[in-house]
């Protein structure tokens, strides 16, 4: 076996990378007839979905197998090479099937255990075979693969993992309520309108909240996802809205998930600590119309607990403005008395320790500088669930969940007051003996099972035409001999030439019996390619006869294959 997959996903590239190399309906099909011309492939499948393209090919030479799929893959997917190139991985034999083993347990998803995956397995293997791409190896392989998904759906509960992330991950930012009382009425923002972020949009409709707003890159992806909300019966008010908007959307929202394929941060510590400042919008000052009447307690915007008035009113007027108080491009809020206490030369701001005073000396903030980074190793150093439950206590503004790996939420937001983050790293820590974690555990059993079995059928399978052709050989054998016993003794009857025919035939089973009994098991293990070529040369099969039986295997095996599907 020389299985060869080159590929990438959202898990080795950005989205604007993948959305880039999608390959249509009729670019799948000229990269793999090109795949097959290419000469180090015999067969090839391609799977493309929107999270993830990969190039299956039997390949002869690694390093040009390696070489020519890349480049293929560049040209269809109109990516340039030397662009796509940082983004992509290579698996090889034993790996390569690992890798399509967990892809088609949902291991490798955005969700963890969705179920989609397989019907996208099937799709490709019944292109490849109408194409005739597929071969004996890709047959057994993605067949096998089918049956090894199915198998992790139906012996573990690896299809509720992704539910039960967006779930306990609620859970967390609830705290002691149940989720239910704790989203009723409340108003969402969900960031992303892909499978992780689909899944939260419909968690969140169906435990009670009062508003879903979407927010994705593609306008369209975020209207098919209001559509989906809207038509699910839960009641929820949805709408869709531009990234450019999230920032006054936390305005106006209580929770917010964030799942999207940024490689950078989608929410920064200014955007979070601006919009608590500022409240959400059924506290936001009301501009004064012509001849309106109202007290100054009326316009003033509302100061959440623990922060101070003046530094609310200055976010607030910045807010209105459509500027920032920055600092380096992150803004915070000041905690007066701060820095005094913790030995902070000058006035802190919530978030990751840094000065947003205009007019500081340049020693002070050189000092400010050195304890801001002092500081920060610290709070990296303490445990996240001690500074978490201070928060715990404290009236929660706006509540954060980041699914998103690499981060989607700038993870200094949790120091500022009135907000509650939970991230991948903290449900991890937290989800550590959870049954989804004990789910995926026993996904990964029965994958790394199922590939040493797979493994030991394909080492197996490719010394079977080399015992094939030295049985036949020893057939022909018999029947020479027992025809040239005839010339010699004419005078047997029948009873007789029959059963020196068949004695003879017993002597050669019989010998023949242990060593290709024995000669199959040991090809089976690791290293055992090398018995077929050896009992090839000890007996002086012909190449031409083992190429033959292999041939006419690998048809009954596509014919099998094609009335399977």
């Amino acid at each position: 076996m020389s299985l060869l997959v080159v590929g990438l996903s959202h898990r080795s590239a950005p989205v604007s990378v993948l959305e880039r190399a999608s390959l249509s309906a009729d670019a799948k099909v000229k990269l793999l007839h090109d795949t097959l011309a290419a000469e180090p492939a015999t067969e090839a499948a391609v799977l493309a979905t929107c999270n993830r393209i990969e190039l299956y090919a039997d390949v002869d030479k690694f390093h040009a197998g390696v070489a020519e799929l890349s480049t293929l893959l560049a040209q269809h997917s109109g990516v340039a090479l030397e662009e796509l190139t940082p983004y992509l991985y290579v698996h090889y034999e034993d790996r390569a099937v690992h890798h399509l083993f967990s892809v088609a347990c949902g291991l490798d998803s955005m969700v963890v255990g969705e179920g989609q995956i397989l019907g996208q397995i099937k799709d490709t293997l019944a292109l490849g075979q109408e194409l005739h791409t597929a071969g004996r190896l890709i047959n057994d392989l993605f067949q096998q693969a089918l049956r090894v998904g199915k198998r992790a759906h139906s012996e573990t509960g690896i299809d509720r993992a992704g539910q039960s992330l967006v779930t306990f991950g609620l859970e967390q930012l609830a705290v002691h309520l149940s989720v239910d009382v704790w989203a009723k009425g409340k108003r969402a923002l969900v960031i992303g309108a892909g499978s992780m972020s689909s899944l939260a949009a419909a968690t969140l409709a169906r435990v009670g909240v009062a508003e879903v707003v979407v927010a994705n890159r593609t306008a369209e992806r975020a209207e098919r996802l209001v559509e989906i909300l809207v038509a699910s019966g839960t009641g929820v008010v949805a709408r869709a809205v531009p990234m450019a908007s999230v920032v006054d959307e936390l305005t106006r929202v209580d929770v917010v998930v964030s799942c999207t394929g940024a490689t950078g941060l989608v929410l920064t510590g200014e955007d979070v600590a601006a919009a608590v400042a500022v409240g959400p919008a059924g506290l936001l000052p009301s501009p004064a119309l012509p001849g309106s009447r109202g007290s100054a307690a009326d316009s003033a915007p509302h100061t959440p607990a623990g922060l101070d008035a003046d530094v609310v009113a200055r976010l607030a007027a910045a807010a209105a403005a459509g500027v920032r108080l920055t600092d380096g491009g992150v803004a915070r809020t000041i905690v007066p008395g701060a820095g005094e206490r913790d030995g902070c030369p000058v006035e802190v701001l919530a978030g990751d320790g840094r000065a947003a005073l205009t007019g500081v000396d340049a020693n002070s903030l050189e000092l400010h500088g050195t304890w801001a980074d002092q500081g920060e190793a610290a709070a990296q150093r303490q445990p996240r669930r001690g500074a978490r439950s201070q928060v715990d206590v404290a009236p929660v503004r706006l509540a954060l969940l980041d699914l998103a790996m690499p981060r989607d939420i700038d993870a200094a937001v949790h120091r500022i007051p009135g907000v509650r983050l939970v991230d991948i790293e903290s449900l991890a820590e937290a989800s550590a003996d959870a049954p989804m974690a004990a789910d995926v555990d026993a996904v990964r059993g029965i994958v790394a099972e199922e590939v040493a079995a797979f493994g030991a059928a394909q080492r197996a399978a490719h010394i079977t035409p080399t015992v094939v052709a030295l049985r036949a050989m020893a057939a022909e054998v018999v029947a020479m001999e027992v025809a040239r016993l005839d010339g010699r003794l004419p005078d047997l009857d029948e009873r007789q030439r029959a059963e020196v025919t068949q004695t003879v035939r017993r002597v050669v089973d019989k010998l023949l019996h242990a060593p290709t009994v024995r000669v199959k098991q040991l090809a089976s293990e690791p290293g055992g390619a090398g018995y077929a070529e050896a009992l090839r040369e000890l007996f002086d099969l012909d190449p031409q006869t083992v190429a033959s039986v292999s041939r006419a295997d690998a048809a009954d095996k596509n014919d099998d294959s094609g009335r399977a599907s």
